[in-house]
């Protein structure tokens, strides 16, 4: 399949990677499959990794949000589950035992590099409150005052709805999460770290022609389709999360990068303007 390049006119502003070597305000998401091993045990070294990188990021005077997937997951692994529950009520347990557990190692790894993290949970009456929606805002604001890493997740506890901003609604998804917070955050820039190099032109599982798109200026029917499946089985991510995730920040003229998250230190590269996965452009607010 043959791409046709969109936004030629955007494209002679200059290298719009360029740009990322400016930002003041990060929102990076991390996927399932990028925090544990197989079966849900945690990937320490990469943990570890990730909280380097970011501390260091913010030694630069950058403010950086991490959402962070991986409750249940983590949660599958500490109660020696056999696989991900299928229920409601299970999941959500699992989620409860995972989330303590994820938030204490994200504790011990940032502390190791001079940082402080805080959680933020959130589910969709927050969103959908105004009053409340602000209230977040002021928490964002006070932790990067205080120098304080936010950590997001959707409360898995307790939630079971979908996710919504504005009028679009979302799939409840960790992706489509990081792009609302990008959003009320008013972020330059989201990077979303997944288990892929980047978005492909097909699902490279199954043809080996599939290549990776490297910017992509609007996400049209042909871009659509490329889309493939759900994910991993301990993650709920696809292609299709990803695409919202875009949708939603390009709207709001936020560029977003999909990179592949197994070694952390690939954000130094991006923010270095280095040719690092795919990059959905955001609209220009001129």
């Amino acid at each position: 399949m043959e791409f046709i390049n969109i936004g030629e006119d955007i494209k002679k502003m200059g290298n719009h990677r360029e740009k990322f070597k400016d930002i003041k305000r990060l929102v990076v998401k991390v996927g399932t499959s990028t925090l544990t091993h197989e079966g849900g045990n945690v990937n320490f070294r990469c943990v570890e990794k990730l909280g380097m990188v970011l501390s260091d990021i913010m030694n630069r005077g950058i403010e950086v949000i991490l959402v962070s997937s991986g409750a249940i997951a983590v949660g599958v692994g500490t109660m020696h589950l056999k696989e991900r529950p299928s229920d409601i009520g299970a999941k959500q347990a699992t989620a409860a035992v995972g989330q303590c557990v994820l938030m204490n190692i994200y504790s011990k790894f940032f502390r190791e590099f001079g940082k402080t993290v805080g959680q933020i949970l959130l589910t969709k009456d927050i969103l959908e409150d105004e009053k409340s929606k602000k209230n977040v805002i002021n928490t964002f604001n006070s932790l990067y005052e205080h120098g304080v890493i936010p950590i997001v997740n959707e409360n898995d506890s307790v939630a079971t709805d979908e996710v919504e901003y504005g009028e679009k609604k979302l799939l409840g998804d960790n992706d489509s999460l990081s792009a609302v917070v990008a959003c009320l955050v008013k972020a330059d820039l989201l990077i979303i770290l997944s288990d892929v190099d980047g978005f492909y032109s097909g699902d490279p599982r199954k043809g080996a022609d599939c290549k990776i798109i490297d910017d992509i200026y609007a996400i049209d029917e042909q871009i659509t389709a490329c889309a493939g499946g759900r994910g991993t089985k301990l993650g709920t991510g696809g292609m299709v999360t990803k695409l919202d995730a875009a949708r939603l920040v390009m709207e709001e003229g936020i560029d977003m990068v999909l990179a592949n998250g197994n070694d952390p230190e690939r954000i130094y590269d991006i923010l270095d303007g280095e040719k690092v996965g795919t990059v959905f452009v955001g609209k220009s607010k001129v």
